[in-house]
């Protein structure tokens, strides 16, 4: 069996919306903008499981807990990308390039800055941390699957002891703390919500409409083929008809 490490004492240490699992695990999944079966997954033999919406405070948080469990070696990427945020492409793109000025390298999300997490904690999470990219399958079988093949591979616990981050969040809890530093960025966050909430009202008007469509030629069809059973059963008494004359 591989090396096991003691995680930080009372992990996981920053609340969020996940569960959590066996804290031996070595395999952690995050859904990004999904809402999966988390305590199934858990239950499958995962270390937590969670989604993450935001490109700053949403990544700060994952990143505390995981550095935090030595045990923790693979982070799973699954579910839907998060509009705007793309909170799961600035994810990938801060364990590959980190952060320069405060901003993730190579990140295309709306406000990606890093506030809490300082360049120590963020080369821990590079070192330790293995990013297993299956975005936007949600299928809890396939994730279920890459869980199983990841655990196999598990090399153990990482080498040094766990690392404690204390995340703090903006006033209102949902912003990160460069927008108090740059009101600009506080009314970006703003308008993408207000943007992902029209994208969403669209998408669903958009399926009414189809469904309505649909309905409507599904409905025509089946008056079509009852109109030609009609018609072939006045033909077939027609001949009777004709046969006895």
């Amino acid at each position: 069996m591989a090396d096991k490490k003691s995680p930080a004492s009372g992990w996981p240490l920053v609340k969020g919306d996940f569960h959590s699992g066996d804290a031996n695990s070595c395999v952690a999944v995050v859904t990004f903008g999904s809402h999966l079966d988390e305590e199934g997954i858990c239950a499958a033999g995962a270390a937590m499981c969670g989604s993450c919406k935001t490109e700053n405070l949403g990544l700060e948080k994952v990143i505390a807990n995981y550095i935090a469990n030595p045990n923790i070696r693979f982070m799973l990427c699954c579910g839907t990308e998060v509009k705007g945020h793309l909170a799961g492409q600035t994810m990938i793109a801060l364990h590959k390039g980190g952060v320069k000025d405060g901003r993730v390298v190579g990140a295309e999300g709306a406000i990606p800055f890093i506030e809490n997490l300082n360049d120590a904690a963020i080369k821990r999470f590079q070192e330790q941390i293995e990013v297993v990219n299956i975005m936007e399958s949600e299928d809890l079988n396939a994730i279920k699957a890459k869980m199983n093949e990841l655990k196999a591979r598990d090399p153990g616990a990482f080498a040094a002891d766990a690392i404690v981050v204390e995340v703090k969040e903006a006033a209102g809890g949902a912003e990160v703390a460069a927008a108090g530093a740059n009101p600009q960025f506080l009314e970006i966050e703003k308008r993408l919500d207000k943007i992902e909430k029209k994208i969403e009202f669209a998408d669903a008007e958009v399926a009414q409409r189809v469904g309505r469509k649909i309905g409507r030629d599904i409905g025509i069809l089946y008056g079509l083929v009852a109109g030609l059973i009609v018609f072939v059963m006045l033909l077939f008494m027609l001949q009777k008809l004709m046969a006895l004359v």
